[in-house]
């Protein structure tokens, strides 16, 4: 069995591993639109969404020279695109607006809120993600996350799996990394956090991206937990 009792907080992937994204946007804008009149392939628009995320940090990375972006902007110029590319009319200012505070008003997993909560009675518990402050601070207040603190990519200035969001969020708690226990959704994000000597926690989330998910069905690392959700977690840490 792997040590994990030197683990003093647990930071948590946001997106997909702690909220449901796509359920809660398609959910969300489904109905929003229906008050304005709107017809959309609001599943499309999401899926479509969600597939340049990568790409729109990617962006971010090989320009440097043009300082940092939040996720909340790179969010609305992907939107703008995906607007046009799906001849999506009648959009105005507040409406693109709205649209893009969608991520700000995702609903959390069924274990998440229980999970969360048990674990914060004997650890520091916090996100760890691309999110901005803002966006993690009001996705927070919707869901009922009861963080003890908000990490967000945007107090590094790098994105993950860059090594600086994961050594900034050991620092900023004043522990070692080994100390601090990555939990995630994704391979590819554990993968980066031990690297760097993280501890790491797996938790399938099978339904992420609908009938589109390809990977991530199982752990796929030598990972210190794998479970099936928060409250698995908080069950092996001792809460």
């Amino acid at each position: 069995m792997p040590d994990v009792s030197t683990v003093k907080a647990l930071v948590f992937d946001v997106f997909g591993t702690v909220v449901d994204w796509r359920s809660s946007l398609i959910a969300d804008f489904t109905t929003w639109s229906a008050t304005r009149g709107i017809t959309a392939d609001w599943t499309g628009l999401v899926d479509g969404w969600r597939a340049v995320y990568a790409a729109s940090m990617d962006e971010v990375r090989k320009h440097p020279e043009r300082g940092y972006v939040i996720l909340d902007t790179l969010h609305r110029r992907s939107l703008e695109k995906l607007v046009a590319q799906h001849s999506i009319s009648g959009l105005n200012e507040a409406d693109l607006h709205y649209l893009t505070m969608g991520w700000h008003r995702l609903h959390p997993w069924p274990d998440s809120v229980s999970g969360l909560t048990r674990l914060k009675t004997k650890y520091i518990i916090g996100p760890l993600s691309n999110g901005n402050v803002a966006l993690l601070t009001d996705m927070a207040k919707f869901a009922g996350l009861p963080w003890d603190l908000v990490l967000s990519a945007e107090l590094f200035e790098h994105y993950k799996p860059d090594p600086e969001t994961y050594l900034g969020a050991a620092r900023l708690l004043g522990l070692p990394p080994e100390q601090v226990m990555m939990v995630a959704a994704h391979n590819h994000d554990l993968k980066a956090a031990q690297k760097l000597g993280l501890k790491t926690a797996f938790v399938a989330r099978p339904t992420e991206y609908g009938p589109l998910q390809k990977y991530d069905f199982e752990a796929k690392g030598d990972w210190d937990i794998v479970a099936k959700d928060f409250n698995e977690i908080a069950g092996r840490m001792g809460c």
